[in-house]
């Protein structure tokens, strides 16, 4: 980055720096760490030599941060997979159910932005498909910043909930189902090859909320993968290019997720063993009645405060799973 000719080939740049704040990521912690380490060491040298409660209390409340940063250092191990540093696809599909589904879908869309907001991720919403009372009939969102896929990558699978529907005139208790597909962003480091005779493009006009411009041209975008089955859409903006442009990116992400699924599953065929997210695997069930109660059911970790987790404190949840799984999904 110091050489004078650095900015000559402006991609290249960015991707070295790119590239120099992930190895950041590592390196500073650690070298803080290792300094807080070396105070500490000294500071007991010197109490060794004399007794002094000032210097104890400052040892201990050293000794506490210094733990904590460990800690934190050892739980970013788990974020060590191949992808884990890249931003991430979010698909949330509702299960059967109608309105009731796709209301708790739109829960689950909440959720995500508003813990991605908590950490400083940008959201974008690439596709969105309003159902016709209320909630969503499909929702993909892009979550961009580092280290967005090694989280969310914990989040895939299907999500339960029970609660009195809001929907049912007779007040009953309803069972919801949705699910949470994520994907890594790809970036311009890796080529996904796709056949151009491969697609079928279909454009449509988009519905649902959007302005004056939906339902006035065939905006929409839906490309079909035909050797693969897979679907993307994107509706989002005014202009067909630029939805194209979206679905592909979305298209790029589902095949390379995809193909390294793929892989994965004949390495556990041929190691007999079966890979911690399946598709369809229900991981998480949320209770508002008859109690209140967040349960996940990889880990066995609970969280009463449901509205919390609802507004997207769902990290005691991700660290539990990564912590489990040690890194092997991310």
């Amino acid at each position: 980055m110091a050489d004078g000719d650095f900015w000559n080939d402006q991609d290249r740049a960015k991707k070295v720096i790119d590239e120099s704040n992930r190895l950041k990521t590592w390196t500073e912690p650690w070298i803080t760490l290792s300094a807080e380490v070396d105070d500490l060491l000294e500071m007991t040298l010197l109490l060794e030599e004399e007794r002094d409660a000032d210097l104890e209390s400052e040892l201990q409340s050293g000794l506490n941060h210094a733990g904590k940063g460990i800690e934190e250092l050892e739980f970013s191990n788990m974020l060590r997979g191949e992808d884990a540093h890249r931003s991430a696809m979010v698909t949330i599909n509702p299960g059967a159910g109608g309105t009731e589904s796709q209301d708790w879908a739109a829960m689950l869309m909440r959720m995500y932005t508003r813990w991605a907001e908590q950490h400083d991720y940008g959201v974008d919403v690439m596709d969105l498909l309003a159902a016709e009372e209320a909630g969503i009939k499909s929702v993909t969102l892009e979550i961009t910043g580092q280290f967005a896929y090694g989280y969310l990558s914990a989040e895939r699978g299907v999500h339960r909930l029970v609660r009195i529907s809001p929907f049912d005139s007779q007040g009953r208790r309803h069972t919801s189902f949705a699910s949470v597909f994520v994907y890594p962003v790809v970036d311009d480091d890796i080529q996904v090859d796709i056949n151009e005779d491969d697609l079928r493009i279909d454009t449509y006009r988009a519905s649902g909320a959007g302005g004056q411009h939906v339902n006035k041209t065939d905006s929409a975008v839906r490309i079909t993968h035909e050797p693969t089955g897979v679907v993307v859409s994107c509706q989002q903006e005014r202009s067909q290019h630029k939805n194209k442009s979206k679905a592909m990116k979305m298209l790029q992400a589902a095949l390379y997720q995809k193909a390294v699924e793929d892989r994965e599953a004949e390495r556990a065929e041929l190691e007999g063993t079966k890979t911690k997210i399946e598709w369809g695997q229900q991981i998480r069930s949320y209770v508002l009645q008859p109690y209140k109660m967040v349960k996940d059911h990889r880990t066995n970790t609970e969280v009463g405060n449901v509205d919390a987790v609802l507004d997207g404190r769902i990290d005691d949840f991700i660290q539990a799973f990564l912590r489990e799984a040690g890194g092997e999904t991310a």
